[in-house]
């Protein structure tokens, strides 16, 4: 603590009068000089206590970071999770959308091949049954086994262009009025 300079006449003002300096010069001094002890106990301490409290700090600054990390990651899964949900979302109306509008061309379509006279596919089938039940029928008059000289009629596929359809046909029939004639 700083000393109080007093008023009153004692050796001590009476020597530094004497030495040429005032009592208060030496006050000053003397709150300086413990002033300057009081910074080197608390500089010697903060030494002492300085590597603890780092270390201290570092400890709390990893369990900070620690969760943080944790938050963040927790953060990401949910966004990732969200994304990945209406990615999927879009996707399935994109399909729907693009079922529909398949459906649609292919209607569109065979209404346009309709209308200029184009026989669809499963009016090419039927026709071929037909041609098949017929061409057993003049077998049969013919006295021919149906079974034996029926040749292997291979399955058309599924989806095939109404045009190819009666030109693979054509030659068949030629065959088969050669046979029965």
């Amino acid at each position: 603590m700083v000393k109080k300079v007093s008023k009153s006449g004692s050796s001590r003002t009476a020597a530094s009068r004497a030495a040429g300096t005032s009592p208060l010069t030496g006050a000053i001094k003397d709150s300086a000089q413990q002033i300057w002890l009081a910074g080197l106990g608390a500089f010697a301490k903060a030494q002492e206590e300085g590597g603890k409290a780092f270390e201290t700090l570092v400890k709390e600054g990893l369990s900070i970071q620690r969760k943080t990390q944790a938050v963040a990651e927790e953060r990401i899964s949910e966004a990732t999770s969200r994304v990945s949900t209406m990615a999927n979302e879009i996707q399935s109306k994109a399909a729907g959308s693009w079922d529909k509008l398949e459906s649609l061309f292919e209607e569109r379509v065979a209404k346009a091949l309709g209308k200029l006279g184009v026989p669809s596919a499963r009016d090419v089938e039927s026709l071929m049954d037909r041609i098949d039940a017929l061409n057993a029928q003049v077998l049969k008059l013919g006295g021919v086994d149906t079974a034996a000289s029926k040749p292997a009629r291979k399955a058309a596929p599924r989806k095939t262009t109404a045009a190819k359809a009666p030109a693979k046909r054509a030659p068949a029939k030629k065959a088969a009025a050669k046979k029965a004639a």
